[in-house]
């Protein structure tokens, strides 16, 4: 049995055991928890006005380093990526019946944060180059009620924000970053997470830099700083103290971070450039190996940016190796390397396809309040849904370690793949 015959056709696998999962925690994150542990004072927030309202010690330390980190004027932390965008959205004083500009790929919680605020996503179009929202499908998808732009930098690569910006300030809307996946990224020499009004990071668990489960919201507006803090923490029961007068969206919410998580995230956040670089050069490194294959699309960086690569996307062309996508991915998974194909359409997802959310009854879509008619019809995205279902494909790139030999064996796959793409192209 020759070693170089595909394993999907009864070779051996190159790779036969699983790779090492990601793992950035360290000594100086078990000390620095072990520590809050001791104290006895895992949280230090309370739900009334006062100095615990923001948080204990180690939060308002964790808050500090990331705002100067990132060279902004507030950081507010919450306890996941989705309660920040949830709270973002609550900040810009989304009402019912708005209509918020998505993208169809991202996670699925960047679009329902909007629900939340019984307003309306409306997905626009993405690029092909590095799948974030395109800005013309943005300007033609505006409406009398879009209020906001939400922009995700899908796998680590910023969005084109100078568009997005002149798009926004000519519409009067305001613009919020999912940049769950972008810590370490940049734009035209400014970080991603603070290229909006405000944007969002999170701290889960298989990103870059993790507390367990964690988020950071970013901004230079004052105000908008203090909106989160009150959407984080019961703001309703504080508002008549504080002499907060505008108390829209100040609703019940807990969104607090621990002091544990917030003690871990100091550690890990001096890490986060050394992590970056690492995760760059790896992807550079597998770029070089792999850009020789016909039909075979690496990430683009585009010109002034810099991608922290938190997924690895490949497209792959059927027209050129005469190959389906998925039959690849079928044959890398048989030599042992974790692969997937397409990545997903939210709004063709059973919520947006049946418009049930709130009760059975349609709402928000069927509410009063809204006057829009969106689309949520297969075609409204082409870009997105022929990549999903055709051309798009990646690799467990965020739970690897993508150590030198990882990289290495994984184009060692597919330059094998490539060698027999005759075998693949046979009837089965």
């Amino acid at each position: 049995m020759s070693k170089r015959k595909l394993a999907l056709n009864g070779g051996v696998p190159l790779i036969t055991e699983s790779f090492p999962r990601y793992n950035p925690i360290g000594r100086e994150e078990l000390d620095a928890a072990h520590a809050v542990i001791e104290s006895g004072r895992l949280s230090d927030f309370l739900g009334s006005w006062g100095p615990g309202f923001f948080g204990g010690e180690q939060v308002k330390a964790f808050e500090e380093a990331w705002a100067s980190h990132f060279g902004v004027e507030h950081a507010v932390s919450m306890n996941s990526n989705t309660s920040g965008l949830v709270a973002a959205l609550g900040a810009v004083g989304l009402s019912p019946g708005d209509e918020v500009i998505v993208s169809p790929w991202t996670m699925s919680a960047t679009a329902t944060a909007i629900l939340v605020w019984n307003a309306i996503p409306v997905f626009a179009d993405i690029e092909e180059e590095t799948f974030n929202l395109g800005p013309a499908s943005i300007e033609r998808n505006v409406t009398e009620q879009t209020r906001a732009i939400l922009v995700t930098d899908i796998f680590g690569h910023p969005a084109e924000y100078d568009e997005i910006g002149r798009i926004a300030e000519k519409h009067g809307l305001a613009v919020i970053e999912d940049a769950a996946q972008a810590p370490g990224a940049s734009y035209k020499g400014r970080p991603a997470g603070t290229l909006a009004d405000i944007g969002v990071f999170s701290l889960n668990f298989h990103k870059h830099i993790h507390t367990g489960e964690g988020g950071v919201c970013v901004t230079n507006d004052l105000k908008l700083a203090e909106r989160l803090q009150l959407i984080r923490n019961h703001g309703e029961a504080v508002v008549e103290a504080k002499g907060e007068l505008d108390i829209s969206n100040i609703i019940g919410f807990n969104f607090r971070l621990t002091e544990v998580q917030a003690a871990i995230g100091i550690e890990q956040l001096k890490k986060l450039d050394r992590i970056v670089a690492a995760k760059s050069l790896a992807a550079t490194r597998l770029s070089d190996r792999l850009n020789h294959l016909g039909g075979l699309r690496t990430p683009i960086v585009k010109e002034d940016c810099i991608h922290s690569f938190y997924g690895y996307p490949f497209l792959v062309d059927d027209q050129v190796i005469g190959v389906p996508r998925d039959r690849i991915v079928e044959a890398l998974r048989a030599e042992g390397l974790l692969a997937a194909g397409g990545y997903c359409n939210l709004h063709l997802l059973p919520m947006y396809q049946q418009r049930i959310a709130y009760g059975t009854g349609g709402f928000p879509w069927t509410s009063e309040c809204y006057q829009g008619n969106v689309s949520y019809d297969k075609g409204i995205c082409p870009v997105a849904e022929r990549l999903h279902e055709r051309d798009y494909m990646t690799v467990g790139w965020a739970l690897y370690k993508n150590t030198d030999e990882q990289v290495d064996l994984t184009a060692d796959v597919f330059e094998k793949i490539w060698d027999h793409l005759d075998e693949l192209r046979a009837p089965n």
